[in-house]
């Protein structure tokens, strides 16, 4: 039996090769936005923990069983919660960039998907048109046959 050999095969494997480089590259952006995401969900809670600090701190002064207000506490809490805002701050810029990368990657491997699809329906339409000769061999071969065997029908009628 005739195997279909598809003569672009080595173009459709490239192209594969070539959506899966695309797809990595759009998981490792991926990747690397989560952990952005995490890091600024980290800092803003780090934050939180800051500013209840200082507020319980502050609100200390108020009883009269507490001496005072730790000065140097507070300025350092403060300080703290500054250089975190700024941290995140500048993780929140590198997730835009991230974000803006990953929609470049996306489109890259938008199409990449399509040259790899356009490659696979040709392979298809070319299998298409070998299955429909291969039947079509088939059939005359078929047709061949049975005209030779009414041949041989009718000779031995005749002798």
């Amino acid at each position: 039996m005739a195997r279909f050999i598809f003569e672009l095969e080595p173009i459709l494997k490239h192209r594969r090769a070539i959506e899966r480089q695309k797809q990595l590259a759009v998981a490792q952006l991926e990747a690397e936005r989560t952990r952005l995401e995490n890091e600024i969900r980290g800092f803003q809670a780090e934050i939180t923990d800051i500013r209840a600090d200082v507020r319980d701190a502050l609100t200390h002064e108020k009883r009269p069983e507490t001496a005072g207000v730790d000065v140097a506490h507070v300025r350092r809490q403060a300080s703290a919660a500054l250089g975190l805002v700024a941290r995140a701050q500048r993780a929140v810029l590198a997730l835009a960039g991230v974000h803006s990368r990953i929609d470049a990657a996306r489109l890259e491997l938008l199409a990449a998907a399509k040259d790899r699809r356009a490659m696979e329906i040709l392979r298809e339409q070319r299998y298409a048109a070998w299955l429909e000769e291969q039947n079509r061999r088939e059939s005359s071969m078929l047709d061949e046959l049975g005209v030779i065997a009414a041949a041989r029908a009718l000779r031995e009628e005749a002798a």
